[in-house]
């Protein structure tokens, strides 16, 4: 078969056929009368060989080796293979991770792409101070994508660079960030659950307390304590159980107690609190230390139920209880 008939039934052109010839990969076995080259069926069984092992991205010299090679064995060959792809399958990912940003803000001209590329790149940086200074000049700008305040948020570790980025976040309204926030929630990893916990506490607007209200039902009690703070500081009533259940249990159990008290400000609701904290002193599982703290939380609720529970409770058996509530009868006597 000719080279011309090769190049057509086979997809590489005459050219081709020509370079791999001259590369010695492959090499026309007859030649005809008039000299032209003659390919015989194991020399086009060999181009397709050729064409199987370029489509896995070898080069033409390791193609030489694979087939000449008596010896050769492909493991570990492959095996580079698979890390070369996976790296440049990582670098364009992150490339089209970057497009699909600066595409979000809407740049108006060339000089916004530069810098939003200048603000991902801080975003990006070892350094914290420059990570901090990204998310501050960004905030309320719309040149930083949603997106990208969002990642840096659940990836930051430092303190003050994490606050600086929630409130970047803030500042650009958020709602575009709460179903990333929500996504985040059932990260494997617990510091990026918690991380967005935190950051939709700090979120205005409807679609954040939304959010939260979900989030009570977490599985992750970090998770639901974030959100029951931020919701009982808002006023939002459906906080109490998860708030009560954080202060028996000694997790951020002031943060828990002072939200209560923010909500025992509606009056509508302060004898629901105080009849929830007395229920769980009564229980039979409650233990000391959960009594204790407690006892304290009824400091910050107002109205006759906690006062007869206290008045109660300074009889109580437990020493350092009975202590406790007298000494804020005491207290509630001198605010008369």
């Amino acid at each position: 078969m000719l080279i011309g008939e090769v190049a057509r039934r086979s997809g590489v052109s005459a050219r081709m056929l020509r370079h791999y010839e001259s590369l010695g990969l492959v090499r026309p076995s007859e030649r005809t009368g008039s000299g032209y080259r003659e390919y015989s069926g194991d020399d086009i069984r060999r181009i397709f060989h050729i064409e199987s092992l370029r489509s896995l991205g070898l080069s033409l010299r390791e193609i030489g080796r694979a087939l000449d090679e008596p010896g050769f064995t492909p493991s570990a060959l492959v095996g580079d293979l698979i890390r070369q792809t996976r790296e440049r399958i990582a670098a364009e990912t992150e490339l089209l991770t970057r497009l699909n940003r600066i595409d979000a803000a809407d740049p108006g001209d060339w000089e916004e792409v530069l810098q939003v590329v200048a603000l991902l790149q801080a975003l990006g940086s070892k350094s914290a101070d420059a990570r901090q200074r990204a998310a501050l000049s960004s905030g309320g700008q719309d040149a930083m994508p949603v997106e990208a305040l969002v990642e840096a948020v659940l990836s930051e570790t430092d303190t003050n660079v994490a606050g600086a980025l929630r409130w970047a976040l803030a500042r650009s309204g958020g709602a575009d960030g709460v179903p990333l926030l929500v996504e985040a929630l059932d990260s494997p990893k617990a510091a990026v659950r918690e991380r967005a916990a935190q950051c939709l506490a700090e979120l205005p607007g409807t679609e954040a307390a939304a959010a939260l209200r979900e989030a009570l039902g977490s599985a992750d009690a970090v998770v639901r304590g974030r959100a029951a703070v931020a919701l009982g500081n808002a006023g939002a009533a459906d906080a109490v159980p998860e708030l009560v259940d954080m202060i028996v249990a000694g997790r951020n159990d002031t943060d828990a107690a002072d939200a209560l008290s923010v909500l025992a400000g509606d009056t509508a609701a302060t004898e629901d609190i105080a009849a929830a904290l007395v229920d769980r002193l009564a229980a039979p599982a409650t233990e000391a230390p959960a009594r204790g703290r407690l006892t304290q939380a009824l400091a910050g609720i107002p109205g006759a139920t906690a006062t007869r529970a206290l008045v109660d409770l300074s009889a109580d058996e437990d020493r350092a209880v009975a202590l406790t509530a007298t000494y804020l009868l005491r207290l509630r006597d001198g605010e008369r």
